[in-house]
């Protein structure tokens, strides 16, 4: 299905967005499969940004610094990209930021310039960007228990790192977002270290593709179900699929969303993940818990990265924002 109208047609896009598709043109919505992921690994690792710590620290307004912290099974390290505004002695709130990339893709590195500038200056806060392992080298549940002991460290270290341990927030965009909502349900689970919030940019958080939302935007969206799915089975290999997938894997798949950290669930009308999404923001409401939704219409997958001057990218971004700082100032 490519056209959605077994679905009854797909949700316009927005007009600014609408119009940067088409300038990016056919390389705006590329189709990841598993004979194509190969190649995309080598295209990614050679043409995203890898800014060094002497970049980042952008004229010396951060203090930038690369962390290597021993992984809980022994077999190596995680490494950690630890910045914070200069100068600065105070304890600060601490943004624990995973990356995107279909959990196939993506560093540590390249996100940081748009968190620094976005977010550690105007709101004070430090930021610690994590390099987990990539599928299908490393399969569940190696990329979300990189995070794991990367949070436990920089929990157990936060007077080096000059954080503030009760002020943490955890946090990623797609695949970051996915691995952010399942850290979430681990260090419940394994009793801490207790973040205060999880911040959800169209997370990917369910291997199923059976939403309405996925088969309505196959085709369409800048991220959709064909490549999703080549992503969850790298991920997971024989497990793809299981009735039994563990939540740590695929938050989606959680039956209790009790005693997490206030959450900030956001995607686009536009997208893949939509309806999971709002699924899971509804489920923690069920639950008893504190969710925050933003459903923006007319946006894709990706959109403020696609179009990041457009208005529907900084009234997101000015949303995001709004929360972080309601929520370290409680």
């Amino acid at each position: 299905m490519t056209d959605g109208s077994a679905t009854g047609g797909v949700p316009p896009l927005d007009p600014q967005l609408r119009a940067a598709l088409a300038a990016a043109g056919d390389g705006a919505r590329p189709v990841l499969t598993p004979e194509r992921l190969a190649a995309w690994q080598e295209r990614d690792l050679a043409a995203r940004p890898r800014p060094t710590p002497e970049q980042l620290s952008d004229g010396g307004r951060f203090e930038v610094t690369e962390l290597r912290v021993p992984r809980a099974d022994g077999g190596g390290e995680v490494t950690l990209v630890s910045a914070r505004p200069a100068g600065v002695r105070e304890e600060l709130p601490l943004l624990y930021y995973l990356h995107g990339g279909g959990m196939v893709t993506g560093n540590a590195w390249s996100v940081l310039p748009r968190l620094l500038r976005g977010w550690a200056l105007p709101l004070g806060l430090a930021v610690v960007s994590v390099e987990y392992r990539l599928a299908p080298r490393t399969r569940f549940p190696g990329a979300v228990e990189d995070c794991y002991d990367g949070l436990v460290w920089a929990a157990g270290h936060a007077g080096e790192l000059g954080v503030d341990a009760r002020r943490v927030v955890v946090g990623g965009k797609s695949a970051g977002g996915g691995l952010a909502a399942a850290l979430a349900l681990l260090v419940r689970d394994r009793g801490g270290p207790a973040p205060v919030g999880q911040l959800l940019l169209s997370p990917m958080l369910d291997d199923r593709g059976t939403t309405f939302s996925s088969l309505q935007l196959a085709g369409h969206d800048t991220w959709d179900r064909t490549s999703n799915a080549t992503a969850w089975q790298a991920v997971l290999g024989h497990r793809y699929g299981a009735a039994d997938l563990s939540p740590y894997a695929a938050p989606a798949r959680a039956t209790d969303l009790s005693r997490l950290p206030a959450a900030y669930v956001e995607v686009g009308s536009a997208e893949t993940f939509r309806d999971e999404a709002v699924a899971y923001a509804d489920a923690i409401w069920r639950a008893g818990g504190e969710a925050e939704l933003h459903v923006w219409p007319g946006a894709c997958h990706g959109f403020d990265t696609l179009a990041p001057h457009a208005v529907i990218s900084q009234d997101a971004h000015d949303a995001r924002t709004r929360w972080l700082r309601r929520l370290l100032h409680r």
